[in-house]
């Protein structure tokens, strides 16, 4: 029996697409637009010493590994097998031939597989490290991946049909909005990115805001494109760790993207510091990754946990809303925006194809991959209702006042 022969067994038969292999095998659907191809010896390699996501991965960012067709689509007909539903005389025969594998091609992670080094979870040495690892990857990467907008968070959609400029246009003035801005008011942006908030905040709400980052090339290209616009007398990025803001008393802070690096354990204090920044009756927005529920524990997979966001954790809304009423907010209104997330990742999908042979050129096409799978993946995810996004709005209530119209106004 041929390899391509053996994912029908794994899978189950019917599935619209065709499996290949390097000894020449084949099976599923000729002809089908989804191909799935075993390139090489060294991907059972990498499934015989990690049997799980992680060996798939591998074998996938090395290239061992090749998916032809659409990531999306090929990921949405996959079935969610686990190891144990597989029939055990299906498995056994598996085992013993990765076996063989494993003893003639011993392989080990890809140099893209992140591993912590020095620093606790979540101190600042080590978040400055998971950050980097991921955002300083390339600012012309990623300029092609996320538009001239250069924001890296869910945008929200007046229609399903909106481009992905008119809906980050739309985010950044919905949080705007929420957050009552006006002429003379200051911002604190925490966890700014490329500066999207602060610029848009500046620019067309007179606000003077300050947005910090722990990525240097994310600060290094808002700065230069806050000078570029003639905001530099309103707006500022700094490439900061938000616990070391000097500055408080701000009328108005913004969290976007920003929890999700956080950590369970640390809410309390992330909340808590805000609150100290903010003068009374100020708000924040934190609007941030999330959990369908509360019942499933906050860190990601293998995959996204060594290849996307090292140390990130997703919490249930309800985790996020008692950890803000438990330390100074009110919280005056929640949305789930999980369908604009999904529509988000679909256009980052396509700039991403769009520009694949640059984006291989500029980063290697390990990254390029890695971007490819996550970005196809999160959309699944996004539509599948196993993760959400949630934007919250709190208030620091001044002597019981709240400040908040009696009805929205966004």
């Amino acid at each position: 029996m041929g390899w391509a022969e053996v994912f029908p067994r794994i899978l189950g038969d019917g599935l619209d697409v065709e499996f290949r292999a390097y000894d020449g095998s084949r099976a599923g659907r000729a002809g089908a637009d989804i191909v799935l191809e075993l390139r090489s010896p060294l991907a059972l390699s990498h499934l015989a010493a990690s049997p799980d996501e992680l060996g798939l991965v591998r074998a996938y960012v090395t290239g061992a590994l090749e998916v032809h067709g659409d990531m999306h689509e090929a990921l949405s007909r996959f079935p969610d097998i686990a190891i144990g539903e597989v029939p055990t005389r299906t498995k056994i025969d598996l085992l013993a031939r990765l076996a063989a594998q494993r003893l003639w091609w011993p392989v080990g992670p890809p140099p893209e597989e992140y591993r912590p080094r020095g620093g606790l979870r979540h101190s600042k040495l080590r978040d400055s490290k998971s950050v980097s690892y991921h955002y300083d990857v390339s600012n012309r990467f990623y300029e092609w991946v996320l538009g001239p907008s250069m924001a890296y968070t869910c945008a929200v959609y007046p229609e399903a049909g909106s481009s992905l400029e008119e809906a980050q246009y739309t985010k950044h003035d919905l949080v705007a909005r929420k957050l009552g801005l006006g002429e003379g008011m200051r911002l604190l942006d925490v966890g700014c990115g490329w500066g999207g908030m602060v610029m848009h905040a500046a620019e067309h709400y007179g606000v003077r805001a300050l947005g910090v980052t722990l990525s240097l090339q994310q600060a290094q290209w808002a700065q230069k494109a806050i000078v570029d616009r003639g905001l530099a007398d309103l707006a500022e990025v700094r490439h900061l760790d938000y616990r070391d803001v000097p500055e408080s008393d701000f009328d108005a802070i913004s969290s976007i993207g920003m929890t999700e690096h956080i950590g369970l354990g640390q809410l309390p204090a992330y909340f808590s510091s805000l609150r100290e920044k903010l003068r009374p009756g100020g708000r924040l927005l934190n609007h941030s990754i999330t959990r369908p529920d509360g019942t499933r524990g906050s860190k990601p997979g293998k995959f996204i946990g060594r290849y996307v966001f090292p140390d990130g954790e997703l919490e249930g809304p309800g985790t996020l809303m008692s950890a803000m009423h438990d330390n100074g907010f009110e919280v005056r209104h929640t949305e789930d925006l999980r369908e604009h997330y999904a529509l988000t990742l679909r256009d980052w999908c396509a700039n991403l194809e769009a520009h694949w042979d640059e984006a291989v050129d500029e980063v290697g096409p390990a990254r390029a991959r890695i971007w490819r799978l996550y970005m196809a993946g999160s959309r699944l995810g996004f539509e599948l209702n196993n993760i959400q996004l949630h934007q919250m709005l709190g208030v620091r209530l001044d002597e019981g006042r709240s400040g908040m119209p009696l009805r929205p106004s966004w």
